[in-house]
């Protein structure tokens, strides 16, 4: 029977191809949205054009914490099972420090942390009954802070150390491992980097250039089916630029 994986985020960019690559692999499933219905639409008819019945799409906002219960046992009830929990999901915008404000708190502590915290509370009973996995995507910004983000990084610290944590708490039945992606492609609203900072960024990098969003989702693969000994870690995707002091 395949594994049944529910991706948070996953009509576009990075959470497709994590869905794509995931589904490549064997798996069911589960594609999350807020907003973007016609991208996770357009997705799923794909996936089940290639492999009938095997994604399904499935609509939430992840800010709201009593709709996360409701969203694990919808992808529960179409699949009959769920064997692992992809939070990709996450906001992303300044706050600089003397503007921000408690919506931007609620929106990016909400999103990044509180979220995936909820989600895999309540995913938690079906990953322990089929040993199952969690991946968080976490950022290189968590542990290197990126000025004009405090927000943003003290919301991806704390997916760091959520990783960790869960790995301790639901051990030894389900795996907690993360993914930090450095520069992956550029964000969309890249207008907030100007071309001088990100060359900056690129130059570095050891690699000398952004990553991809395959590169992402190839090692989230790689912690959902290759890594039975792996947990409580961090798989940092940025090209060396954290090597690079």
């Amino acid at each position: 029977m395949p594994r049944v994986i529910l991706v948070t985020g996953a009509a576009r960019r990075v959470g497709a191809e994590i869905v794509r690559i995931l589904h490549a692999a064997g798996a069911d499933v589960a594609i999350h949205y807020h907003t973007s219905t016609s991208e996770a639409l357009a997705l799923k008819a794909s996936l089940n054009a290639l492999r009938p019945e095997s994604a399904a799409a499935f609509a939430a906002d992840l800010r709201d914490m009593g709709a996360l219960p409701g969203l694990v046992t919808a992808v529960v009830d179409y699949f009959g099972r769920l064997d692992g929990l992809v939070n990709n999901a996450s906001s992303f915008y300044p706050t600089k420090v003397g503007a921000t404000d408690t919506a931007a708190w609620d929106d990016l502590i909400g999103t990044n942390l509180k979220a995936p915290l909820f989600l895999a509370q309540a995913a938690a009973p079906q990953l322990v009954l089929h040993g199952g996995c969690i991946v968080n995507l976490t950022d290189v910004h968590a542990e290197r802070p990126l000025k004009g983000y405090a927000l943003y990084c003290a919301a991806k610290a704390g997916l760091l150390g959520l990783t960790r944590a869960l790995a301790i708490e639901l051990g030894p039945q389900v795996r907690v491992n993360a993914v930090a992606p450095g520069a992956v492609d550029w964000p969309e609203n890249a207008s907030d980097f100007p071309s001088d900072e990100r060359q900056a960024i690129i130059e570095h990098t050891l690699l000398k250039r952004v990553g991809s969003a395959t590169d992402i989702a190839r090692a989230v693969r790689f912690l959902v089916f290759d890594a039975p000994y792996m947990t409580g870690q961090v798989i940092t995707v940025d090209g060396g630029r954290s090597a690079h002091l």
